[in-house]
């Protein structure tokens, strides 16, 4: 397999991961592209390599710098914009993780706490609303001990974390 092919099925495979993580599978593809290209690419690059509408292409690198995965980049002389993907894997996957966070996560907690507000008039509604905010309070719970450890991963820098961990699995 040539670079080219590789750089192809990396997009590829990138694109269907994508679509089983919830994320647009163009949106995913766009993001390979600007990941394995060495220099950043204009809109019709990327129009040109991925054979999508310049609309497509548009709506889903405003997705992605919306996400704060890609960066836009001016060039002195040249009226198109570049963009550029965050390269860093760990950064990225910071990235993915505080945005899924914040925008899956934190809504759906809030949601559930929204919830616990029943009116509870009679009796054998009673016994069904505590064992329902029982099952409610619950899932908040692990929802915030998930989200509490996602921060703890989150702040953890990747050399500290890593380079010993990296070390014991080497022995």
């Amino acid at each position: 397999m040539n670079l080219e092919q590789a750089k192809r099925a990396f997009i590829d495979t990138w694109g269907r991961l994508g679509a089983e993580w919830g994320i647009n599978r163009t949106m995913a593809q766009v993001h390979a592209l600007l990941l394995a290209s060495r220099e950043p690419l204009s809109t019709d690059q990327i129009m040109a390599e991925l054979t999508i509408s310049r609309g497509n292409a548009n709506m889903n690198l405003r997705a992605l710098l919306d996400w704060g995965l890609i960066a836009k980049e001016l060039r002195p002389g040249e009226r198109k914009e570049f963009f550029r993907a965050e390269k860093d894997a760990w950064e990225m996957a910071r990235i993915i993780a505080t945005e899924r966070r914040k925008r899956e996560l934190d809504p759906l907690i809030r949601s559930l706490e929204g919830l616990l507000d029943l009116d509870e008039n009679k009796k054998a509604d009673k016994q069904e609303a505590a064992a329902f905010k029982q099952l409610l309070g619950d899932i908040i719970q692990v929802g915030r001990k998930g989200m509490a450890t996602l921060d703890l991963v989150l702040k953890i820098d990747q050399s500290s974390f890593f380079k010993p961990l990296l070390r014991l699995v080497k022995r």
